[in-house]
């Protein structure tokens, strides 16, 4: 059974970053920064969302399932710094070679990844192979890898049932919630900045966990779908997961599972 990694990251604006490339005083608040980078942004395209390589990682929260055991963890701050966080997620993939999983992964999660990595000076071979390493199945990659937007080892879900078509795409929340699934938990991704602000980072690390379960068991809706799936087998993976998160008896999962 090839492992399956649903993945999703939460980030901030790069404070550090914005004080270098706009030179500003050392004497500003992280927020005054933001705020400064947000002014700049409305002012640019309407809205304060930052370009990717201006989001700093501090979340990364997976799902691990192989034929073993379903596994929900986050590798994030304060335990890891940025540079930590992502080249371990790109060490799983260099363990497992999963099929990655996400909700809008190939529009953010990964090139933040990427821009963010380069930044640190990350190695991850495994995830840029295209067939031409010497991995004994490298010429496999060639035809499947995890960076054309067409081939599958990376499942965007939400480009996917799209169609490829931006404007065709369904918030992952909303469609969840559709689904009778929990949907987003605690908070949105448009207030992990002011969480972080008053220090809730336990909070954007739990939001952010059920945001990838959630994305998980609509995967394995997709899964029966697409009939790789039975109805039963789809149902004997939902009450396993149950179980699992229940046994973690933790209060964001008594919610979730609520």
């Amino acid at each position: 059974m090839t492992a399956t990694l649903v993945f999703d990251i939460e980030s901030i604006p790069d404070i550090a970053g914005l004080r270098l490339l706009h030179e500003l005083d050392a004497t500003l608040s992280d927020a005054e920064v933001a705020e400064f980078a947000f002014q700049k942004q409305r002012a640019k395209s309407g809205n304060d969302f930052l370009p990717l390589h201006l989001q700093r990682i501090v979340v990364i929260s997976y799902v691990l399932r192989d034929s073993e055991k379903f596994q929900v963890r986050s590798l994030a701050e304060p335990e890891s710094n940025e540079a930590q966080i992502i080249q371990r997620f790109f060490d799983g993939i260099e363990k497992f070679t999963p099929q990655l999983v996400s909700w809008n992964g190939g529009g953010f999660d990964l090139p933040v990844l990427h821009y963010r990595g380069l930044i640190h000076g990350v190695v991850a071979s495994r995830y840029w192979e295209m067939g031409e390493g010497d991995y004994r199945d490298s010429r496999d990659f060639k035809w499947n890898n995890y960076i054309s937007r067409y081939h599958s080892r990376h499942l965007d879900l939400m480009d996917l049932l799209a169609m490829y078509q931006p404007r065709a795409s369904a918030p992952l929340d909303q469609l969840a919630k559709l689904m009778g699934l929990p949907g987003k938990q605690g908070m949105a991704g448009d207030a992990v900045w002011g969480a972080w602000l008053d220090g809730k980072i336990d909070e954007i690390r739990d939001y952010c966990e059920t945001d990838v379960v959630n994305t998980y068991l609509v995967y394995l809706r997709f899964q029966k779908m697409r009939g790789i799936l039975s109805a039963i087998e789809h149902d004997a993976e939902i009450d396993f997961v149950r179980s699992q998160l229940g046994a973690l008896n933790k209060p964001h999962w008594q919610t979730f599972l609520a």
